[in-house]
């Protein structure tokens, strides 16, 4: 169980210094965002840009679980779950960001 517990974490460090090393050229120089309209179209595009790679590694890490789990019943579950809600968080997001480009067709 410590085991796990201990993947998991390493999984998710390794997961964040991924996602932290690739958005390093968006920080490394800053934009004046002069409207608030601008603002948000910013942060749905680092959304949308963070979010593709982000669950494609949640996917791969919950396949590679899935296959050397060595049929242990608690890693294949975990494995399932972390398969399931990364392709749901995802499609969650894509869902948004159609909702919100109706709306702002509709609005302007």
């Amino acid at each position: 169980m410590k085991k796990q517990k201990r993947y998991i974490k390493i999984t998710f460090i390794f997961i964040y210094v991924i996602i932290a090393l690739s958005t390093v050229s968006y920080c490394a120089d800053p934009k004046i965002v002069s409207t608030l309209t601008k603002a948000f179209e910013e942060v749905e595009d680092w959304l949308l840009k963070l979010s593709t790679p982000a669950a494609a590694v949640a996917v791969g890490t919950g396949v590679f679980m899935k296959k050397f789990s060595f049929g242990d019943e608690e890693r294949l579950r975990i494995a399932k779950k972390l398969i399931r809600t990364s392709l749901f968080s995802y499609g969650f997001i894509l869902t948004i960001d159609l909702i919100l480009s109706a709306i702002s067709s509709l609005v302007g």
